[in-house]
This record gives C-alpha cells, sequence and structure tokens, in this order.
C-alpha cells in the first residue's frame, strides 16, 4: 500500500505525513553530515523521525554484520540510538530491540559519495536499506556525488538539500514491490543546475576500483590503502551513470533476487548431459 496515512501541514506549508514512522541511518556514522541532512529531509514528511547509525564510520562495509564481536548500542536523546557495528547491525538492532514497531519507511544516508552502478554492492548505504526490503520495509537510499577526492566533510550537500523531498514524494505515493529498494544519487552540482530526475537501470562501471596507495608505518611494517578516485566507466544508455553524468537525479530500483534467470535452463541442460 502507499505509505501515506494522516498529513498536516507545516509552518511552511508544506503537507506532512504525522503517522508515518521513518527510520534514519547510513554508513558515515551517527555524527555524518549527511545525516543532518537526511534528517532535515525526513522532517518535512514526517513528525515521526527515529535514528540508529553507526556509531563510527562503515563505508564499503556492504551487508555485512558484525559477528565476531558485540554490538553495543548508546542513546542519544529520545528515539537517537548509535550502534557499534555495521549499517546491516543498525537496522537491524533498530526494528528489532529499539523501536517499538517496524518503521513504514527506512532512509539511509546521505551518503557522502556515489552510491553508482556495480558499487552498490559494497555500499553500506545501500545495504542499510536492502536489510529494510528483507524485513518488508520501503526503503530508500540516498547518495551525494561530489566534484573532486580529499573534501572530506566539506563536501555540499546543496542538492540533495533542495531536491530531496521532490524525490521521495513520488517514492512514498507508490506501491514498492516486495524484496525491492530504491537507489537515489543527487549529481555534484548546485540545485539551480540539476537538470530534473530521471529514472535510471544500474550500470557498471569498468572493472578497477581505483588505486592502492602503498606506504610504510612508523614500525616499518608495510600497509595498502584502498583509495576510490576517478573510476573509469562507459556509461551504458539509461544507466544511473548516464544521469549523473548529464546532470540528472538517478532514482534506480534494484531488486534483492540475484538469480539470473536467462542461465537456468542451460545449467540444468549441462548437469542433465554430465549425468
Amino acid at each position: 500500500m502507499p505509505l501515506g496515512i494522516s498529513t498536516s501541514l507545516d509552518a511552511n506549508g508544506t503537507e506532512k505525513d504525522k503517522a508515518m514512522r521513518i527510520l534514519l541511518t547510513n554508513d558515515d556514522g551517527y555524527h555524518a553530515p549527511g545525516l543532518a541532512v537526511l534528517e532535515a529531509i525526513a522532517r518535512q514528511l514526517s513528525d515521526d523521525i527515529w535514528v540508529c547509525a553507526p556509531a563510527e564510520e562503515q563505508s564499503g562495509a556492504g551487508h555485512s554484520l558484525a559477528l565476531s564481536r558485540p554490538v553495543r548500542i548508546r542513546e542519544h536523546g529520545p528515539q537517537r540510538w548509535s550502534c557499534s557495528g555495521t549499517p546491516t547491525d543498525s537496522v537491524m538492532m533498530a526494528i528489532s530491540k529499539l523501536m517499538p514497531g517496524k518503521p513504514d519507511l527506512i532512509l539511509s544516508g546521505v551518503n557522502r559519495g556515489a552510491n553508482l552502478g556495480d558499487d552498490v554492492t559494497y555500499s553500506g548505504t545501500v545495504s542499510a536499506a536492502i536489510e529494510g526490503a528483507l524485513a518488508g520495509i520501503p526503503s530508500i537510499a540516498l547518495s551525494q556525488v561530489y566534484a573532486k577526492e580529499g573534501m572530506g566533510d566539506s563536501v555540499p550537500f546543496e542538492a540533495a538539500e533542495a531536491w530531496g523531498t521532490r524525490v521521495l514524494r513520488p517514492l512514498m505515493a507508490m506501491e514498492m514491490t516486495p524484496r525491492t529498494m530504491i537507489n537515489v544519487n543527487f549529481p555534484a552540482l548546485p540545485a539551480a543546475d540539476v537538470r530534473g530526475i530521471r529514472v535510471t537501470r544500474q550500470g557498471f562501471h569498468d572493472y578497477g576500483r581505483g588505486s592502492i596507495v602503498e606506504g610504510t608505518d612508523p614500525r616499518g611494517y608495510r600497509y595498502y590503502w584502498f583509495g576510490l578516485h576517478g573510476i573509469e566507466h562507459s556509461p551504458g544508455h539509461d544507466s544511473d551513470l548516464e544521469a549523473i553524468d548529464e546532470n540528472f537525479i538517478a532514482v534506480t530500483p534494484l531488486h534483492l533476487d540475484l538469480t539470473h534467470d536467462a542461465s537456468l535452463a542451460a545449467l540444468r541442460a549441462a548437469y542433465h548431459s554430465a549425468g
């Protein structure tokens, strides 16, 4: 069913859904600027906001769980917690232990940096939304692309701030297919320069995970540090990569069934002939 329940107007005359319970999370950590941006967006949509996010940055954590150590929860105020585990742990703890019932919607982000193409498989931001979708909760991941490396917390979120509710309201009004989630990427542009919203397919990068920086620590031991600068890609038509390259917001539906149906018949035939 669509997410809308009962609405009111805020001080600016914007329609809000008073009864919708929204859970916010991310992979950049509880204190990340993008989570504050997400909360500001969410509070334009509902009065019932809950937050459970990793205590520290978990970028690249994917859909991992903290299985080899205990997970600890810290309360920061009413309906606000940080979790010592991964983004997936944060969602699981929120819906299983911390909230009085399942949320109506999970929003994950706003990530500092793109989650485009096959990079969604590494993304803790996307994986938090995947966990929500597995739990039967409509879930949306949001990411802000940035223009250059090394910006740290100075990454501008202007496009996400200005366009966030315009992207989310149509999604909240529609019925999401079970075991699917939505991946949203905002281009690295001033809000006024964004050309609009484009619904896209997931693209693929040309293979290569950026760079691996090699160094030596103060005790003389070698280490390696993964960098993700400027991954080359050849944008496929109608892809999220193409949309961002053309200054559009990319809205991409993803589904969790990874089965390649077209290969089933060939595989069955191969085993039948071998047997």
